[in-house]
């Protein structure tokens, strides 16, 4: 096994030079004891001294720590924000992103049958339950709000196994006031979405998977088509593969009573079930753009045995469908539409109306309908695009369980543009008209002159 090849370069000139100098040493003593000159002796020893001075050298630099590599010039500008991880709790490679926009509107609404509440939601987007009916017009008001400016931030994990493990969390400004017009404005944020989610599963709260989101068209209002979308967001496990998801979620069951002797409807909600609201779907995606068929299978479920009187159990199961798409037209045009059919009650339209009716034997009755929008977008230029829809729902309310004053439809059609001067800022303009109608045919009418403006980041 030579020196040469299992020696470093430093260990092989200190073995070098330490043999040369025990040879020096070795002719230094038979030099000695010769007749030579003292001039001889003197240049021999001066030589033994200069390797001496060598070896010394050669054992601090063996000793010494290697240097650091030079570090690569950062340019100007691109200085890191801090020097150590942003995530110091995170799995190795885990990646930071944060993303929103801030967004103002301003709503002028006129309803001719009535004004909304000075706290009502629908002041804020468009609600179809709260169009008013029987009522004066007070002429038009305007509402304006930075309610639904929102904020985005999430985790990115790679994983050995070529797959990845995302976070998200998702909070808006639609919560209760803490604060009034008078003054403040002052909102609650309010948790939209937080879910964990890898190739294949999904779990936390999310959109529905009953919902397709890729089918909503662009609005300046919140929702837009609310008449006719499905528009829920609920905790769930959902599994994912290829164009199929199947999912598990968060049951809830809202019912009406109806006394006859008072007309009076009451609206309940209820958790007692024991199943969750089943749900799959499937995708088919191409270059022309997606479609998607969904079903839902769920439990309606109510419970109440107190202490005295007659108990209740109520539980039936009901079904829903739904039929979605995008489809690419010519330039950057696409059409949007949602069919849906089935008992959709609080999946559809905001709880326009209930899941079912709870009759005076204990049982339930399953309201079911059919309901649905179709939208087009059009480019003018790549910086002027518009959006028209018109959007329905039709629900078989059982008039003698029910009462008359009960919703039996709405309808709505918007038109909107929307200028985009520099990327990601949106200056828009909407326009709406909408009618309610109950079951003994009474309706009202809302219009809203709806102006926005959004940055995204």
């Amino acid at each position: 096994m030579s020196i040469q090849n299992h020696c470093s370069p430093v260990l092989r000139r200190l073995v070098v030079a330490t043999l040369s100098l025990a040879a020096l040493g070795a002719s230094s003593s038979v030099l000695a004891q010769s007749t030579d000159t003292s001039a001889r002796e003197a240049a021999l020893e001066a030589r033994v001294a200069e390797l001496e001075k060598m070896v010394n050298e050669l054992v601090k630099e063996k000793q010494a720590p290697a240097p650091a590599p030079a570090a690569a010039a950062v340019p100007a500008g691109k200085q890191p924000v801090q020097s150590v991880s942003i995530l110091p709790n995170a799995a190795p490679g885990t990646s930071l992103y944060v993303t929103g926009f801030v967004k103002l509107d301003a709503n002028w609404t006129d309803t001719a049958d009535g004004e909304l509440g000075n706290s009502a939601s629908g002041r804020d987007y468009y609600v179809p339950s709260q169009t008013p009916i029987g009522g004066k017009s007070e002429g038009t008001d305007i509402n304006a709000l930075a309610k639904q400016s929102r904020f985005i931030v999430g985790t990115n994990t790679p994983l050995e196994n070529g797959d990845k493990v995302t976070t998200h969390f998702e909070v808006d400004f639609y919560g209760s006031a803490l604060g009034t017009q008078n003054v403040s404005n002052t909102y609650g944020a309010v948790l939209r979405q937080a879910f964990i989610q890898t190739n294949h599963w999904l779990v936390g709260q999310a959109w529905s998977t009953f919902m397709d989101v890729s089918a909503l068209p662009e609005a300046a209002d919140f929702i837009g088509p609310t008449d006719g979308v499905i528009f829920i967001r609920q905790p769930q496990v959902r599994y994912t593969t290829g164009g199929f998801s199947f999912a598990a979620e968060n049951p809830q069951t809202t019912f009406t009573t109806y006394n006859p002797s008072t007309g009076a409807v009451t609206s309940n909600s209820s958790d007692d079930g024991a199943f969750p609201d089943f749900i799959g779907r499937y995708t088919w995606k191409g270059d022309w753009g997606g479609v998607t068929l969904a079903a839902m299978a769920r439990e309606l479920k109510y419970e109440n045995k107190p202490n005295t009187g007659p108990s209740t159990n109520a539980s039936t199961w009901s079904a829903a469908a739904e039929f979605t798409g995008k489809i690419k037209t010519w330039g950057k045009d696409d059409i949007r539409f949602m069919l849906l059919g089935g008992n959709l009650g609080r999946y559809a339209a905001l709880n326009f109306t209930q899941d079912a009716v709870l009759k005076s034997n204990g049982d339930f009755d399953t309201i079911d309908g059919f309901a649905g929008y179709l939208a087009y977008r059009h480019f003018w230029t790549d910086k002027l695009r518009s959006t028209a829809f018109y959007a329905f729902g039709n629900w078989d309310n059982p008039s003698a369980l029910n009462g008359t004053s009960a919703n039996q439809a709405s309808e709505s059609w918007s038109l909107n543009f929307f200028y985009s001067p520099i990327p990601k800022l949106d200056i828009g303009a909407e326009y709406r008209w909408s009618k309610r109608e109950l079951e003994n045919n009474d309706s009202g009418t809302l219009s809203r002159l709806q102006l926005t403006t959004k940055y995204s980041f």
